[in-house]
C-alpha cells in the first residue's frame, strides 16, 4: 500500500492538480493533513477535489478561521485577509465539510495531524530538532505526519539516540525507531523551491519520500490578483517563501 500524504494545498488548484497527477503514478491512496483553504483563489474546488480523492483529511487551522473555531486575530493580516475572502466563498455544505473535520486520525501505524500531536488545537509548529523530539511522547503510533510550517523535515527517536533531518527527505522507518515527518506544502512552499511538496507513503517497502513537483505557478498568481486577494500571496509563491 502507498499513500499520497498532502498537507497546506492553500486553495492552490494548479498546485493540487499537479501533485494529484504526479501521485497517480506513484500511489494508491491519498491522505491529507489539513489547512486545504486560505491565501489561494480555489478554496471551493481544493476541498472538492480533497473530499473526492482522500482517505482520510484532518482539519488545520485555516478551516478552523473560516469555520469560525479561530479567532481571526490569531492571523497575520494577510492570512486574516484570506481567510476573510474564503469564508465569503464557501458555501454551505463546504462549510460543514469542513467544520467536521477531526483534528488528528490514525491510518495503519500512522497518526494524521496538521500541527503538532501535542495538544494539535494549539498549532504549534515542529521547527527545530526540539520541537519534533518533544512531540513524540504525544502519540502512540509508529509514525507521524504533519504539516503547517510548510517546510519538509523528519524526526526520529530510537535506541541508538535521535536524528533530524530538513529537505527534501527520503526516510527508511527502521526496525526500533519512531519517526515524525513534515511532508512541506503543496500550495505554498516556504523553503525557496516554489515547487509543490507532498510525501510518499510506501507502506510495505517502510519508506518515506518527498517528492516535489512543479506547476503553472504564473497562473495561480494571476488568480490571487485577480480575486483581490494580497498582492503579497501572489508574490511568495514563485519565491517558494
Amino acid at each position: 500500500m502507498r499513500y499520497a500524504v498532502l498537507s497546506d494545498i492553500h486553495g492552490n488548484l494548479e498546485a493540487l492538480s499537479a501533485v494529484l497527477a504526479d501521485a497517480a503514478e506513484h500511489v494508491d491512496d491519498v491522505l491529507c493533513l489539513g489547512d486545504v483553504v486560505g491565501y489561494g483563489a480555489d478554496p471551493g474546488p481544493c476541498v472538492d477535489l480533497v473530499g473526492a480523492r482522500a482517505r482520510a483529511v484532518v482539519a488545520g487551522n485555516h478551516e478552523h478561521a473560516v469555520v469560525g473555531r479561530l479567532d481571526l486575530s490569531w492571523f497575520n493580516r494577510y492570512a486574516r485577509a484570506a481567510a476573510e475572502w474564503t469564508r465569503e466563498r464557501l458555501d454551505g455544505d463546504c462549510a460543514s465539510y469542513l467544520g467536521a473535520l477531526p483534528l488528528t486520525a490514525v491510518v495503519g501505524d500512522a497518526t494524521l495531524v496538521h500541527a503538532s500531536p501535542r495538544q494539535p488545537q494549539e498549532w504549534d509548529y515542529l521547527v527545530t530538532e526540539e520541537d519534533g523530539l518533544a512531540a513524540f511522547a504525544a502519540f502512540d503510533t509508529r509514525l507521524c505526519f504533519v504539516g503547517h510550517s510548510h517546510v519538509p523535515a523528519a524526526w526520529s527517536l530510537g535506541s541508538s539516540g535521535p536524528d533530524y533531518a530538513r529537505g527534501e527527505v527520503s526516510v527508511t522507518l527502521d526496525a526500533g525507531r519512531r519517526y515524525i515527518v513534515n511532508v512541506g506544502s503543496v500550495g505554498q512552499p516556504r523553503d525557496r523551491d516554489p515547487r509543490a511538496a507532498y510525501a510518499v507513503w510506501d507502506v510495505d517497502a517502510k519508506r518515506v519520500t518527498v517528492r516535489r513537483v512543479a506547476y503553472d505557478v504564473a497562473t495561480a498568481r494571476a488568480k490571487i490578483e485577480a480575486a483581490g486577494l494580497p498582492r503579497f500571496l501572489a508574490d511568495r509563491l514563485a519565491a517558494g517563501a
